[in-house]
């Protein structure tokens, strides 16, 4: 598993520090979580980009995103994007 370390600015700190308390995660395992999901979402609308430019099919972009095809569809439905 590699290493990273920021600085951050004291506001996002604090929320950080308050998503800790809500969540009752240590700080590591907070990070790797917020990250993890940061990068879901970021496939994702890489993914739905894509489909909407016309330069992969639905198939490609569920896989890009990690989803199902038909969960992939159904946010693709959400979003206006055929």
């Amino acid at each position: 598993m590699g290493t990273i370390s920021a600085r951050v600015p004291d506001e996002l700190d604090a929320e950080l520090d308050a998503y800790l308390e809500d969540e009752n995660l240590d700080r590591s395992t907070a990070v790797r979580k917020l990250l993890s999901e940061g990068l879901a979402e970021w496939r994702r609308e890489q993914a739905l980009e894509q489909l909407a430019e016309g330069s992969t099919t639905l198939s490609k972009a569920a896989e890009l995103a990690g989803m199902s095809v038909w969960d992939f569809a159904q946010l693709a439905k959400e979003r206006d994007i055929t």
